[in-house]
């Protein structure tokens, strides 16, 4: 399978015309009865070799997370719990909350170290590793895997560090949280020294949620944790989601013909958008409070969807879509459930869903280019194209 990326290598190569690039594309997408824009290609695997060479990744990686884990057993050992006998009177003596304040301690100390060491072997090994197979054999899941197990090990290791602060075994929550911020800032630097060195295309994702989480921590610090409801809390989380949602477009208005690593880089800041705009808007419906939301609320959760089906045709992505469709899954359910098909509610609730899925994607584009005619104009020209170049034939080819 060959990317856009590698056709663009091609081209800048010398053994691929621009023109024979863009015509290949042409054909591809008059083909699939679909635009290129609209494919959403990101590349996942190469080949088999792909799934083999992770899983061993993934089992040395485990290895050394391992090693590490048992290296911090031998500075600081995993506590036993302590033999407090049977309290006075239902209350504990200074000597029995002593004993659980040590274990405490120590308990931490040895989670403390094995987040650092595990998560510095993992990075460790994970920049190496990528420096073959990805900027020299150019794999596409295991550089995904690398690269999640370089900025995760960096930031597994400034959380050790974090809890072997005198904070970290404190109730101190507010230096707490400017200490988790740090660790995820730097995490953020890794993400972006990763990008610098490789330039996979989920890395600018993984730095904008290693970003999201530094600000987030800071507000938490700002706030005061103990001034934190559920309610502020997913309000922070969707603002967090939009602010990246907005990151994304920029990527995609660069590309809108989606030919260049930007439209990579786009899918995956759209992936991590997509949860954090549709969890903190569903939850604030009060869809995830129990099994009993609401009529209103159900409707709600489907007008919602439906908003989210008209952004992703307008942006001609279907992230928002997929993040959302447990919770319209839920409340249709419900629905189906409250008017009386409780036998079929289930298989009622995926006969629609998936119906209306499947008919979505067979009529994307009717769909779309309805949509985003009704936008104003300057909105229209920041959007992928809803038609594709008509494919050029050379001279004196023969037609398929």
């Amino acid at each position: 399978m060959y990317s856009d990326d590698d056709l663009n290598s091609a081209v800048a190569a010398g053994a691929l015309s621009a023109e024979a690039a863009a015509n290949f594309r042409a054909h591809m997408s008059a083909m699939r009865a679909l635009p290129h824009a609209s494919e959403e290609d990101f590349r996942l695997l190469n080949s088999f070799n792909d799934i083999f060479v992770s899983i061993g990744i993934v089992i040395l990686l485990v290895a050394l997370g391992a090693i590490g884990q048992a290296l911090a057993g031998v500075i600081a050992p995993e506590p036993l719990w302590p033999d407090l006998g049977v309290p006075a009177f239902g209350e504990l003596s200074a000597a029995q909350e002593a004993a659980i304040d040590a274990y405490d301690a120590a308990s931490n100390r040895n989670n403390a170290f094995t987040a650092l060491l595990a998560g510095l072997f993992v990075a460790a090994a994970a920049w190496p590793l990528a420096l073959f197979f990805t900027a020299k054999r150019r794999m596409a899941l295991p550089s995904i895997l690398l690269l999640l197990a370089f900025v995760g090990g960096v930031f597994a290791t400034g959380m050790g560090l974090v809890l072997l602060t005198e904070a970290g075994s404190n109730e101190n929550d507010t230096l707490v949280a400017v200490l988790v911020a740090g660790a995820a800032l730097v995490a953020a630097g890794a993400a972006w020294l990763h990008w610098r060195r490789f330039m996979v295309p989920i890395t600018v994702a993984a730095g904008s949620a290693a970003v999201a989480g530094t600000v987030l921590a800071l507000l938490a610090a700002a706030i005061g944790p103990d001034n934190l409801s559920e309610r502020l809390v997913l309000s922070l989380v969707l603002v967090a989601g939009l602010c990246v949602f907005a990151f994304a477009m920029r990527w995609d208005m660069s590309d809108r013909a989606r030919t260049t690593r930007r439209s990579d880089v786009a899918f995956w800041l759209h992936l991590l958008a997509a949860p954090m705009i549709a969890h903190p808007i569903f939850a604030l419906l009060g869809v995830t409070d129990g099994d009993n939301p609401g009529v209103g609320a159900a409707v709600a959760v489907l007008g919602a969807y439906i908003a989210f089906g008209l952004v992703a045709l307008a942006t001609d992505r279907r992230a928002l879509l997929v993040s959302a469709l447990a919770y319209v899954l839920f409340a249709l359910t419900f629905l189906f459930r409250e008017f009386g098909a409780v036998e079929l509610n289930f298989a009622l609730t995926a006969l629609v869903i998936g119906s209306a899925l499947l008919s979505l994607s067979a009529f994307w584009q009717p769909i779309r280019r309805g949509v985003v005619t009704l936008l104003p104009s300057g909105l229209q020209a920041m959007l992928p194209a809803t038609e594709e170049p008509a494919y050029a034939p050379p001279a004196g080819a023969s037609p398929a």
